[in-house]
């Protein structure tokens, strides 16, 4: 099996030395199971200085950018048959699971990252896609980028030792994950449900599905609809519930849950 190749541009190539010690992601390095090349965005600056930004056309604070080193470091790529180019900006549209399930099928992704105040808006036309992690700016695209890196590779076969954990996840159905314990039975008075502990798989079945989406209704409600659901009176009771629960709980912390 071929490695699924990542392949980054960026002015700091160091951000990138976290991913060695990730656990997962660093088992997969060492299993071959991806490949990721850094591309020094200053190795491919203009002139002595290696120049990699200036100042803004038309004025305005922080530095922007240079297109040239840019196309450079793009071109300098071999480009896979199977391969995406993502160009990280706050601007972009935000990553969902969904996203990172449709690029595990590829053998490559490219991930321009961003910096200072941006980037010349010549570059964008390089970009397949355009991606922020959340409404909000960070110094740069490392981070987005990092965590591109760390949720595709956990999709991909051999990544994860229980394939079978990735069945249950949160956003993976539109629901979020259920409640999960561990020994100690009792902790500090909180007590582990008795239907965890009793040995009838289906009727645990049955609640961490009642308690999934009691949960994302709560939290998340617009990853789920009515519509979606009806899979007994009983679920549809938990969602009518639930909806009743959110009606009293408007303007809490709830209600404006973001977007992730």
């Amino acid at each position: 099996m071929s490695s699924f190749n990542f392949d980054v541009i960026t002015l700091f190539p160091k951000a990138f030395e976290l991913i060695n010690n990730l656990g997962v992601i660093t088992r997969a390095l060492d299993k071959n199971l991806i490949d990721m090349k850094l591309h020094d965005l200053r190795e491919f600056g203009e002139g002595s200085y290696r120049q990699v930004d200036d100042k803004p056309y038309g004025g305005g604070a922080g530095m922007v950018l240079k297109p040239e080193p840019i196309y450079k470091a793009y071109e300098s790529i071999r480009k896979l048959p199977k391969s995406k180019t993502l160009l990280m900006t706050p601007q972009g549209k935000v990553l969902k699971q969904k996203d990172l399930a449709r690029w595990s099928i590829l053998d490559q992704i490219i991930i321009i990252c961003g910096q200072y105040e941006g980037f010349d808006e010549r570059i964008r036309c390089l970009a397949d896609e355009e991606i922020s992690i959340g409404d909000y700016v960070l110094s740069g695209g490392e981070i987005p980028a990092i965590s591109i890196i760390n949720g595709l590779t956990r999709l991909l076969p051999g990544t994860l030792g229980d394939p079978d954990s990735l069945v249950d996840e949160s956003h993976n159905s539109s629901l979020l994950e259920y409640p999960q314990y561990t020994r100690p039975l009792t902790f500090k008075d909180m007590k582990v449900p008795d239907i965890l502990v009793s040995g009838n798989h289906e009727e645990i079945n049955l609640w961490r599905r009642q308690k999934s989406i009691e949960r994302t209704l709560e939290r998340r409600s617009d990853l789920i609809s009515n519509a979606n659901h009806k899979e007994s009176p009983q679920i549809d009771g938990i969602i009518n519930e639930s909806n009743q629960f959110i009606e009293l709980n408007k303007g809490n912390e709830y209600d404006v849950y973001p977007d992730w």
